[in-house]
């Protein structure tokens, strides 16, 4: 199975959009009983969010995870710090990685595999405005070059 795939849940649109993803990381995510049950219900939010390595362990901040409904006194705060479980070869090759100007962690996926919740987390480097719009330009063309295709099949 290809990474990335399973039960998706939430996907960070906006990253494609904002970065280009050089590599992708699976990433378990330490979670409490009600966030995961939140989660399952699809109450997820991944704009804003993005990932940082912090004393050797790397971590997902902004990400917004609703409280549980039936959670009472147990339920969690929205949007606090969530531990990203990695493997220690993965974390440093990402602390060398990050520390290049312009690169950052940005998580792209949030989905469940195999009963348990993952993240997927990508190694970007930000867009210039520039760069925004050649990728629009470019996937005006393809849609145009599309519909011209799609009329003269008619």
């Amino acid at each position: 199975m290809p990474k990335g795939s399973g039960n998706s849940i939430a996907q960070n649109r906006k990253a494609g959009h904002d970065f280009f993803i050089e590599e992708t990381y699976e990433a378990g995510i330490v979670l409490k009983g009600t966030e995961i049950k939140s989660m399952r219900a699809g109450r997820v939010n991944m704009k804003d969010s993005f990932a940082r390595i912090h004393n050797g362990e790397a971590f997902l901040y902004n990400l917004h995870i609703s409280p549980y409904e039936q959670g009472n006194r147990f339920n969690h705060e929205p949007t606090r710090h969530r531990k990203l479980l990695l493997h220690r070869k993965e974390i440093d090759k990402l602390i060398g990685e990050t520390q290049q100007a312009g690169y950052s962690l940005v998580p792209l996926k949030i989905y469940i595999k195999n009963g348990v919740a993952k993240v997927l987390i990508g190694l970007g480097k930000g867009k210039k405005k520039y760069d925004k719009r050649e990728d629009l330009k470019q996937k005006q063309a393809k849609r145009d070059i599309d519909r011209a295709i799609k009329d003269s099949v008619r």
